[in-house]
């Protein structure tokens, strides 16, 4: 039975997103994963360091409006910079535990990149970003989404934020420091990990 077939059967028969799927009795390569998204091109999915493919459902028409201002923002600020580079949600990252991982927004610093060798440029990038963010959407749940960004933190990030528009919060995680919790803010800066960047959460929260 092909991946493809799996999958639709998968979408049937167990319509509650993000759902997990092991297609085989081992853990997915990171070869099998590329694969499976080729096959699968029109769905949103990761690979946890489990080897397990994570389907994820589409974003709600006002969350993609939230997000693309983030992204927007991040990549108007970095086109100045120019230090890094930023990505948005499509992009994904092969972290040090073997997951493939999908910021909604994302930035990195073009020294780390520079270091990559051609094969780890190739595909999904063997690196975690510096800097990600995770919007919530009411499809969500909180507990996974925070449990994402101490992944991020432990395979290297330095800076993440998990916007919560829901319950009006920011979750700031930085590298060896506990989670710091904002309410209501109005902006949110980069501190030393993108100097000079300042977002503006007047049309996300």
């Amino acid at each position: 039975m092909n991946a493809q077939l799996t999958l639709e059967r998968a979408i049937i028969y167990l319509p509650s997103l993000p759902l997990k799927l092991r297609l085989g009795s081992r853990r997915k390569t990171l070869q099998e994963f590329e694969k499976f998204c080729r096959d699968n091109s029109d769905m949103r999915v990761e690979l946890n360091k489990e080897g397990e493919i994570i389907v994820m459902p589409p974003t709600h028409s006002e969350t993609s409006e939230k997000n693309l201002e983030i992204v927007y923002q991040l990549k108007h600020w970095a086109k100045t910079d120019k230090r890094g580079k930023a990505y948005e949600s499509s992009g994904g990252f092969r972290l040090a535990n073997g997951a493939v991982r999908s910021p909604d927004a994302s930035w990195i610093l073009k020294e780390r990149l520079e270091k990559l060798s051609e094969n780890d440029r190739k595909g999904f990038m063997t690196i975690c970003p510096d800097f990600v963010i995770e919007l919530r959407s009411d499809t969500d749940s909180l507990p996974k989404v925070k449990a994402k960004m101490n992944e991020y933190i432990e395979n290297g990030a330095k800076l993440g934020w998990l916007i919560d528009p829901i319950k009006k919060r920011v979750h700031i995680y930085r590298s060896n420091k506990t989670v710091e919790i904002l309410e209501n803010p109005k902006t949110l800066s980069g501190e030393d990990v993108l100097l000079g960047f300042e977002l503006d959460l007047g049309e996300i929260l």
